[in-house]
C-alpha cells in the first residue's frame, strides 16, 4: 500500500461513522483508546466509534511510515480531529496486515492524549 493511500484510509476512519469501520478493521483487531475501558475488542471499538462526535476534518502531522516485512505496515502520527468547536489532539499508532492482493486490514490501533493537549482545548 503506498503512503497515501495508508493515509486515506486513516482518514476515512476518523471522518466516517462505525459502518466505515466493517472492512478495514480486522476482527482480531486490539485497540487502546484513551477512554473506559481503554482496551478494546473490534466489536467494542465499533460501538465506542458510535458514542463519539462524527469529526467534520482531521488533521495529520508527523506522520511515520514503516514497513518491517512484506505485507506488514506501521504507522505513528498526531491527529487534530475537529467537528465545530469541538477539537480532540491524541497521538497513534497503528498496524495494517495485507490478507490478499491491495486488502489491507487494521490489526493494531492505540491513542495517547497527553495531558499538555487535554490543557489546550
Amino acid at each position: 500500500m503506498e503512503d497515501a493511500s495508508i493515509w486515506e484510509m486513516e482518514a476515512k476512519l476518523w471522518c466516517g461513522g462505525a459502518e466505515v469501520y466493517e472492512t478495514p478493521i480486522d476482527d482480531n483487531v486490539v485497540m487502546a483508546l484513551p477512554q473506559d475501558p481503554f482496551v478494546y475488542s473490534r466489536g467494542a471499538a465499533i460501538a465506542a466509534v458510535m458514542n463519539t462526535p462524527g469529526w467534520e476534518d482531521i488533521e495529520f502531522s508527523g506522520q511515520q511510515v514503516v514497513r518491517p516485512q512484506e505485507g506488514l505496515i506501521a504507522i505513528a502520527y498526531r491527529a487534530e480531529a475537529r467537528c465545530g468547536e469541538e477539537r480532540y489532539v491524541t497521538y497513534c499508532t497503528s498496524t495494517m496486515r495485507r490478507v490478499e492482493h491491495d486488502v489491507w486490514r487494521v490489526v493494531q490501533h492505540s491513542q495517547v492524549v497527553p495531558p499538555i493537549e487535554k490543557h489546550r482545548e
